[in-house]
This record gives structure tokens, C-alpha cells and sequence, in this order.
């Protein structure tokens, strides 16, 4: 069930949030996507599996370098292979149900609520296993405490791949806000997270979503998410907590019920030899250490993004206290230019540059953003944004960024990027 972090551009994924699927973004809305380290753009072939789980489900994380996949057109952090669908390497055969198995719309509501404690429910919706899109159940549960909305979706994905890793690891607390976050293997090779933080990135509303994401070495995937109102969004706090503890969130999530809803679902074609494929993009790692040899030499690096996809970010300072530098390197991106670059400087070799100076998207106080977009001719965009705060949550500690606008086109039309792209 994609898209979760929440409804910022960089929630470009966990950034964080990249949790959007039912509601939330604009495909044309400018200001969700203009930051790359927080926006992929529009993949539309990368979409086709997504699970809408209506108006509370639907959570893109961002997950390791904060990459958050946005709804509809609009594609963020986290979603990308697992939007997309299985992958031809996942075997779902060790989970194969008999086949005359299936699971109807109320079968995956009976089975949610089997697994829920004692309390009553309303407003519930799911869809079964007859569909080509993943199979869900949501609903409004209140055990005397508050009427709290929950939502669990299936689908199947490469255990091996990087989404499945993505999924599974903790966000980073400098793109995501969470209270407690914790990643392991369980003993059946599972991975499984847990993941307890909050629907707005900025904390304008109180409203608490937690998350539970399993993985299992068959290539299982499946998502639940609890909220402390009835509603994902726009309802007001019914109760302190969400109704299912960190213990509760794991027994729902691990059980072999969604192991046999998984292998109830369609199988997915293979992909086509001639057919449109993702273009792939580079290690997380090899961007942020191309990234550091472009810095100026004044520049100490005092932290930097972790393994992930297009994203990375870096911590800079230059004595004057510590700056955000997050940036996307993303193939495949024509289909933007009418969107994003409109008003463009055009460079004699056609490549498209945009430079911006705005507000934070977070909570940070005075915290300003400043961005270098380009587009190269043959669809590489690489996006770069700096600000005067070293987490975006965080208030401004110094008065600019530590990067100059011309230093940050600079670094995005190297012509570092273009090798390997």
C-alpha cells in the first residue's frame, strides 16, 4: 500500500512521508515538486501495483535517504520498486494456497478484525484478492478509548531488493520526526519495522500514526498503519494513543493469514522485453561521495545519508554552524519540462536550469530553502537544495545556507553526473 510521509515534497519520500496515497499531493502543485531530494517526479509506469487504501491508508514512507513516492502522477520516497509490482524474483510459491483459495472483500475485514482486540468497528472498507490491485481492509475501531482508524494492505515484492530494504529501515530523524522507530529480523527471516511517529511532519495537529512494515524472505509485503482519530486526516484527536501497542502492531502484521492473501493474489505478468521499464539510478552512497568532491574546499562534512536510491544528503559547515544538502540524481525525467521548467534558462547543449529561494517546508523556524534544478536533454535531472539549518524540523541556526545559489548550479551541472547515469 503505497506513498507515507506525510504531505511534505520531501515526504521526496520518508523524506520520510511521503505517506499520500488517498489524498494529499497535486500532480501540478509546483511546490511538491520542485525538491528533488524530496520529490522523484512523475512515473507513471512505476504506479501500477499501488494499493489506495481510501482516505487513511495509502502511507508512502520515506525510507533510507529519505526517498518519498507521491500518489497518482505525482511520484515520491519510497514507493518506487514496490509501486511498480513484484519483482520476477520474488517466489511466492512457498506461501501457494490451494486453488480454490481467495479472499473476498469480507474475508479480509474478518480476518483484520480477528486479529484486533475487543472492541466495535464502523465505516469499514476493503477490497479481496479478485482484483489487480493489492488487496486491503480498513476501518474504524474504537475498544471504549476512541474511535481509531486502521488500515493493512498486501502485496508481493523482491525480499532481495532495495525497496524491500527501504521498507524495512528506520528513517532518518533528520528527514522524518518519529517518536521511537526499530528495524530487525525476525526468526523466520522476516524483516519487520515499527515505526511510531506522526501524520503532519510539522506537529501542527497532534495526530499520531503509527506503522508496522513486514517483509518476509518470500516476498510477502505487508503494510498496517494506526491512527489516534477516525480519520488519516482532517478529524480531530479521539484519543491519546493509537489502540495497538508496538507488541499488537507486530502479532496483526505477522500473521500467516496475509501469507495466504499474498499467494491469492494474481500473479503478475512478466515484464515485457520491448516493454517500458524504470530507468535505474544510481547508489545512494555514490551520489553523497560525488556530491563531497564537489564541494568547496571550505566546506567540513559532519554527517551524510546512509545506503538508499537517488537520494543523499549531506551536513556541511564552514564555521558558521551546521547546513543541510540534500540532493537527487534522477534518470529518466523528460516527461518534467513542461512542468517544472517552463520559465527555464535554456544552455546552449539544451539543458533546462531553474534556481528558487523559499521557505523550509518543515517546522524549523526562519528556515530557508535554496534550490538548483536542471534538466539534461537526455531526461538526467539533478536537483539540489541546501538550507541554514542542519534538519529541516529544526530552527535556523545560521542566516544562509552554506552554499551560494551559483555554487549549487555549479554542483548540479557537473558534469560528474552525467557518467553512469
Amino acid at each position: 500500500m503505497p506513498e507515507n510521509q506525510h504531505e511534505d515534497p520531501f515526504e521526496n519520500r520518508f523524506a520520510t512521508a511521503l505517506r499520500d496515497t488517498g489524498d494529499g499531493f497535486r500532480a501540478g502543485d509546483p511546490a511538491a515538486l520542485v525538491t528533488g531530494g524530496q520529490v522523484r517526479g512523475r512515473r507513471k509506469q512505476l504506479l501500477r501495483r499501488t494499493a489506495v487504501l481510501g482516505g487513511i491508508t495509502g502511507v508512502a514512507l520515506v525510507g533510507v535517504g529519505g526517498t518519498l513516492l507521491l500518489p497518482s502522477d505525482v511520484h515520491d520516497p519510497r514507493r518506487t520498486s514496490a509501486a511498480a509490482g513484484p519483482a520476477s524474483t520474488a517466489d511466492p510459491s512457498a506461501a501457494s494456497p490451494s486453488p480454490a483459495e481467495s479472499f473476498s472483500r469480507d474475508d479480509m475485514l474478518r480476518s483484520l478484525k480477528e486479529l484486533m482486540p475487543q472492541g466495535t468497528y464502523s465505516e469499514e472498507d476493503a477490497q479481496g484478492t479478485g482484483s489487480t490491485m493489492p488487496p486491503y481492509a480498513r476501518l474504524v475501531f474504537d475498544d471504549g478509548e476512541g474511535a481509531a482508524a486502521v488500515g493493512l494492505s498486501v502485496d508481493r515484492m523482491d525480499p532481495g531488493g532495495e525497496p524491500a530494504a527501504q521498507w524495512t529501515t528506520c528513517p532518518d530523524k533528520k528527514i522524518v520526526a518519529y517518536d521511537d522507530c526499530t528495524s530487525a529480523t525476525q526468526p523466520d527471516g522476516s524483516r519487520l519495522m515499527l515505526l511510531r511517529g506522526y501524520e503532519y511532519p510539522d506537529r501542527r495537529v497532534d495526530t499520531k500514526w503509527w506503522n508496522a512494515e513486514l517483509v518476509t524472505p518470500d516476498g510477502v509485503h505487508v503494510t498496517l498503519s494506526e491512527w489516534n482519530a477516525p480519520a488519516q486526516k482532517d478529524a480531530p484527536v479521539s484519543r491519546p494513543q493509537p489502540p495497538l501497542s508496538a507488541g499488537q502492531l507486530k502479532e496483526v502484521v505477522t500473521a500467516d493469514v496475509w501469507k495466504r492473501v499474498a499467494a491469492a493474489m494474481p500473479q503478475s505478468p512478466k515484464p515485457s522485453a520491448t516493454g517500458e521499464a524504470p530507468p535505474e539510478g544510481r547508489p545512494s552512497g555514490a551520489i553523497a561521495k560525488t556530491l563531497m568532491g564537489l564541494l568547496p574546499e571550505n566546506l567540513k562534512v559532519t554527517g551524510r545519508s546512509g545506503p538508499g536510491g537517488e537520494y543523499a544528503y549531506l551536513v556541511v559547515d564552514d564555521g558558521k554552524g551546521g547546513s543541510l544538502v540534500q540532493i537527487n540524481v534522477q534518470a529518466g525525467m523528460s516527461d518534467l519540462a513542461g512542468e517544472l521548467f517552463k520559465d527555464a534558462e535554456k544552455l546552449p547543449d539544451g539543458t533546462l536550469v531553474t534556481t528558487q529561494e523559499s521557505p523550509g517546508e518543515k517546522a524549523g523556524k526562519d528556515v530557508v530553502m535554496w534550490t538548483a534544478d536542471t534538466l539534461r536533454p537526455d531526461g538526467l535531472r539533478v536537483v539540489i537544495s541546501a538550507f541554514n539549518t542542519p534538519a529541516q524540523d529544526q530552527d535556523a541556526t545560521r542566516d544562509t545556507p552554506a552554499l551560494t545559489l551559483a555554487q549549487l548550479r555549479e554542483i548540479a551541472l557537473s558534469t560528474e553526473w552525467d557518467a553512469g547515469a
